[in-house]
C-alpha cells in the first residue's frame, strides 16, 4: 500500500486550507499522514529526507507553489530518494500543476496525488540547480526578484508579477553568446534567455507550443524587446499563440545549452530568484523525477 507524507509550505493557501486537506486525505483512507510544516520552502529538503528516509513515505504530497515543488525535486534527485511526488496546488503561478492538467482544486489534487499514476517527467538543470517548468535570466529574473523583494506577490498575487514586469521593461539588453548541444547558435543582444521544460506560463499564456516535459529536452527563447511597444507587440504573439514565430525571439530545443553575457544578470529557477551571474550552464536531464498524474491523461 502506497505510504503518504506531507510537507505543508505554512504561508500557501488552497480552497479550505490544511484542515480541509486533513479532512480530504481521512476520507481516502490516509487519515494520520507523516506530516511536517515549514515557514519557508528552503526548509522543506531536511523534512523530506525525514519523510522518506525516517518514516518510511513513498509518495510525498507538497502543498505550496512551484518554487516548494522544485525544492522537493531538488531533495529527491540529489539525495536519490526513492519516492514519487503528489502536488498539492496552493502557490500563486501553479505552472507545473497546470501543465500536468493537475486539478487546481484541493478535492481534485488530493484525489491525483494520491491515486493518481506518477510518471516520470524530465527536469532542467541550470548551474545544477533542478527547475520542472521554466528557468531563465534577464528580464523575466528581474521581475521576479521584484516581485518578491517588493512583496507584491504576497500582496496582489499574480498581479505582483505584471507590476514587476513594468517596473523593469526598460531593461537593457545584455550581449549574449549561447551555444546549442556545444555549437554556437546566437550571438547578439538578449533582454531575456528562458529555458523551458513546459510550455504554458501564467495567464495560460503558451510561450513553448511544442514544449514537453517527456521528450528529453529543453526549448529556449532568446527576446530581443527593447521598448514597451516592443514587450507589447511580444506579448500579442504570446496570447495568439504565435510567440515563438515573433521578430523578436529566436527559439530552439536542445539538450544542454551555454550562455555568456557581457554583464551579470540575476536569474531565477521556477519562479525562485538567485544571486547574479554572467554565466550559465544548462542541460535537460530526462525521466529524471516521478510527479503524480491525473490516470485519465496521457504522458504530454
Amino acid at each position: 500500500m502506497t505510504r503518504v507524507g506531507v510537507i505543508v509550505h505554512e504561508d500557501k493557501v488552497l480552497d479550505g486550507g490544511l484542515e480541509a486537506l486533513r479532512s480530504a486525505l481521512a476520507d481516502i483512507g490516509h487519515a494520520d499522514p507523516a506530516w511536517y510544516e515549514v515557514p519557508k520552502s528552503k526548509k522543506a529538503p531536511k523534512k523530506i529526507r525525514k519523510l522518506v528516509r525516517d518514516d518510511g513515505v513513498d509518495r510525498v504530497l507538497v502543498w505550496g507553489g512551484d518554487g516548494t515543488v522544485r525544492r522537493c525535486i531538488q531533495t529527491v534527485i540529489d539525495d536519490e530518494l526513492d519516492a514519487s511526488i503528489g502536488i498539492l496546488p496552493a502557490g500563486t503561478g501553479n505552472l507545473l500543476a497546470n501543465n500536468l492538467n493537475i486539478p487546481i482544486d484541493l478535492r481534485g489534487a488530493v484525489e491525483v496525488a494520491v491515486h493518481g499514476e506518477p510518471r516520470p517527467i524530465d527536469v532542467g538543470a541550470m548551474n545544477d540547480l533542478y527547475f520542472a517548468v521554466m528557468a531563465g535570466t534577464g528580464f523575466d529574473a528581474l521581475m521576479i526578484r521584484d516581485a518578491d523583494e517588493n512583496a507584491l506577490k504576497e500582496r496582489f498575487g499574480r498581479m505582483g508579477y505584471v507590476w514587476a514586469g513594468i517596473n523593469n521593461i526598460d531593461v537593457t539588453p545584455a550581449h549574449a553568446e549561447i551555444e546549442v548541444d556545444g555549437l554556437l547558435w546566437y550571438r547578439g543582444d538578449a533582454s531575456c534567455v528562458i529555458l523551458a521544460n513546459v510550455g504554458t506560463i501564467v495567464g495560460g499564456v503558451q510561450a513553448f507550443p511544442d514544449a514537453s516535459p517527456t521528450d528529453g529536452r529543453l526549448d529556449v527563447g532568446v527576446v530581443q524587446a527593447r521598448s514597451k511597444t516592443d514587450w507589447a507587440r511580444l506579448m500579442a504573439s504570446a496570447l495568439a499563440r504565435r510567440a515563438t514565430h515573433s521578430t523578436l525571439t529566436e527559439t530552439v530545443t536542445a539538450e544542454r545549452v551555454s550562455i555568456r553575457l557581457d554583464r551579470t544578470f540575476p536569474w531565477e529557477v521556477d519562479g525562485g530568484d538567485q544571486d547574479r551571474t554572467d554565466r550559465f550552464e544548462v542541460r535537460c536531464v530526462p525521466l529524471a523525477v516521478r510527479i503524480c498524474q491525473p490516470r485519465s491523461q496521457e504522458t504530454p
